[in-house]
C-alpha cells in the first residue's frame, strides 16, 4: 500500500461512520454535507472492497470488517491527532492541552494526585485524563502507548519502551485492626492458612511471582480490580491482602486496618511512566516527562512507611 496515495481525511470519515452508523449524523459531526460523506462512504467502500456500513431494516449495521476497523480507526485517529499536534517549543504557563495517562488506581492515588496538584499551580491550561489501565496492556503495549501520553507502570510488567523512572516503593500486608490471628507479625504458615483479598489483574506480576517461587498459593476468598478496595474489604474480616506500602499509609487509617511486614524480603517496586518512541522528542511531551519525573522525586525524598 503507497500511503501517498491516500487522503488522511479519509480517517476522519471513516472514523465517524463506523461510530455513527449513519451517513448524515457522521457529516454533522465532521462538518460535511451528506452528499459529500457519502461520496467519503463510496471510497472507502473501494478501497476496502467491502460495504463497512450494510442495512438492516431501517438502520445500519457494521459489517464483520466495519467492526474489526472501528477499534483500529479510532486508534489510528488518536496517533495522528498526537502526531501533528507535535511541538518544537511548549510554555506550560501558556498552552492550553490535555495529557491522557494510562495508570492503575493505585499509580493515580500515590502519585496521580500529586502530579495533578502541581500541574495546577504551573500549568493552569493543561488537563490531566487518567485512563485505566486495561488488560490488554502486556499484549498490546505498542497500540496503547501510540494512542495516549504515557503509561504509569512498575518495572517487571513491560519492557521495550522508554521509562522514566518515578518513585520507589515495597510491598506489604494489611489486616484489620482487630485480626484475632494476627498479633502483630505474619507467618509464611499464615499467608498459607488465612483467606485472600486479590488484585485480579497482572500489574503486580512480580510480587504474585515471588509469591509462587516461595511455594505460597493464596487462598483468594474475593478478587477486585482496585488496589484501594484491598483494605476495605480486608477490615473486619480475617483476611489479608498483599498492598503497596504508599497506598497502605494513606488508606489504613481510613479503613479500620493495620500495615504488617512481609514474613519474607518482599520483591521491591520501582513505578516509571512508559512512552511511544514517537513522543521522544516532542517538546510537550519532554515537559511533561520532566515535571512527572520532579513529582517522584519528591515521592522519593520521603521513603515508602514502615509496618505500623
Amino acid at each position: 500500500m503507497n500511503l501517498a496515495r491516500l487522503d488522511l481525511n479519509l480517517v476522519v470519515a471513516l472514523r465517524a461512520l463506523l461510530e455513527e452508523r449513519n451517513v448524515t449524523r457522521a457529516g454533522q459531526r465532521v462538518g460535511l454535507s451528506q452528499p459529500a460523506m457519502s461520496a467519503a462512504l463510496s471510497r472507502l467502500r473501494r478501497h476496502f472492497d467491502d460495504d463497512l456500513l450494510a442495512r438492516v431494516g431501517g438502520h445500519y449495521e457494521l459489517t464483520a470488517l466495519g467492526q474489526v476497523l472501528l477499534d483500529r480507526t479510532s486508534t489510528a485517529y488518536d496517533v495522528l491527532e498526537r502526531l501533528f499536534a507535535s511541538q518544537a517549543d511548549f510554555d506550560p504557563a501558556r498552552e492550553s492541552r490535555e495529557f491522557k495517562l494510562i495508570a492503575s488506581d493505585y499509580a493515580v492515588c500515590v502519585f496521580g494526585a500529586e502530579l495533578a496538584r502541581v500541574v495546577h499551580e504551573e500549568a493552569p491550561g493543561i488537563r490531566l485524563r487518567f485512563a485505566q489501565t486495561p488488560t490488554t496492556v502486556v499484549d498490546d503495549t505498542a497500540t496503547l502507548l501510540s494512542a495516549t501520553d504515557g503509561l504509569l507502570m512498575p518495572h517487571g510488567v513491560i519492557s521495550d519502551f522508554p521509562a522514566t523512572d518515578l518513585y520507589d516503593d515495597r510491598w506489604v500486608f494489611v489486616v484489620a485492626d482487630d485480626h484475632p490471628g494476627v498479633d502483630g507479625r505474619l507467618t509464611r504458615q499464615d499467608l498459607a492458612r488465612l483467606p485472600w483479598v486479590t488484585y485480579q489483574r497482572t500489574y503486580d506480576a512480580p510480587a504474585v511471582r515471588q509469591l509462587g517461587m516461595l511455594g505460597i498459593e493464596p487462598r483468594v476468598e474475593v478478587s477486585v480490580d482496585s488496589f484501594q478496595l484491598l483494605p476495605l474489604m480486608v477490615a473486619g474480616t480475617r483476611r489479608i491482602a498483599l498492598v503497596q506500602a504508599r497506598l497502605a499509609r494513606l488508606l489504613a487509617p481510613l479503613s479500620a486496618v493495620r500495615v504488617v511486614e512481609p514474613p519474607y524480603e518482599a520483591v521491591p517496586l520501582r513505578e516509571a511512566l512508559w512512552w511511544h518512541p514517537v513522543h521522544t522528542h516532542d517538546a510537550a511531551h519532554i515537559w511533561l516527562r520532566e515535571t512527572a519525573a520532579r513529582v517522584g522525586r519528591r515521592l522519593g525524598d520521603a521513603p515508602a512507611p514502615g509496618a505500623g
